[in-house]
């Protein structure tokens, strides 16, 4: 079926050199405009960041720096991605909380102000979640073909969740997992120290605020010093412990932020 369009729309995805909005750059970025006629025009290309893409983030979109060292800066490309969007409406997956943020920020950096005002913004992530809901009561409906009685009622939910599982085991047991990224990590098994590390595999706490990158080390997940090594920001920026020891963090964040610490001591 065709799109009801009344203007085009762009869909659009951006592969980056981090998550964080104010801080990263592109790499990459593609876009499939689809026009009211039922055509499509496609346009893609890599794009220097004028920074280092990061290992970790290299492994999971395959995009290096030799890739986009001779590759134009999105400066040099702005108006002609511009003017390629102009008068279309934005569409993507999870495009409202990170794509769009990083477009428009590119764009201002690039003296273009990439006005949002007129256009519509169509996420296709928000219409799955909002027809495939999430809740114990859908699980437990979805797994179980029950209704969940009694919900929010903290034995009801229990045993909801007790049914849930055993249903999940039962439906996807020797299948193999993915990440939210489409990588292969692991087969399900009925085997709780493997559920374990197949669903907690990469938070070192539980707040997730230090996390294991690709090579089992672990790494800042937020701030200034997301992406890098705990071990060398503690190194060479002591106080960032301190600050952190102060800070309005969860106090098993800071008891393993402590671990690592000693445990980078002691091996001097």
């Amino acid at each position: 079926m065709y799109l009801n369009l009344k203007s085009p729309l762009a869909f659009f995805d951006l592969e980056t050199t981090g998550t964080n909005i104010s801080h990263d750059r592109i790499v990459e970025i593609s876009i499939v405009k689809a026009m009211p006629d039922g055509t499509k025009d496609i346009k893609t290309m890599k794009l220097n960041p004028e920074m280092p893409i990061p290992e970790e983030v290299s492994l999971i979109h395959g995009i290096r720096d030799e890739d986009v060292k001779d590759a134009p800066t999105f400066k040099q490309v702005a108006k002609e991605l511009a003017k390629f969007l102009e008068g279309a409406d934005l569409a993507g997956y999870n495009i409202v909380k990170f794509d769009v943020p990083v477009l428009v920020e590119e764009f201002l950096r690039a003296d273009i102000d990439f006005d949002l005002s007129n256009r519509k913004l169509v996420d296709a992530q928000k219409i799955f979640f909002m027809m495939e809901k999430r809740t114990l009561s859908a699980a437990y409906k979805f797994y179980c073909d029950k209704t969940l009685d009694g919900a929010h009622s903290a034995e009801a939910d229990t045993l909801a969740t007790f049914d849930v599982l055993n249903a999940q085991l039962e439906r996807y047991e020797g299948m193999e997992v993915e990440d939210l990224l489409g990588k292969k990590i692991g087969v399900l098994e009925n085997d709780m120290d493997k559920i374990h590390a197949l669903t907690n595999k990469k938070m070192v706490d539980l707040a997730g605020r230090i996390v294991f990158n690709n090579k089992g080390e672990e790494v800042f997940n937020f701030g200034k010093h997301r992406g890098k090594l705990v071990s060398d920001v503690l190194k060479k920026e002591p106080g960032y412990y301190d600050w952190m020891m102060r800070g309005d963090f969860p106090l098993d964040t800071k008891r393993k932020l402590t671990q690592i610490k000693l445990r980078d001591f002691n091996k001097k």
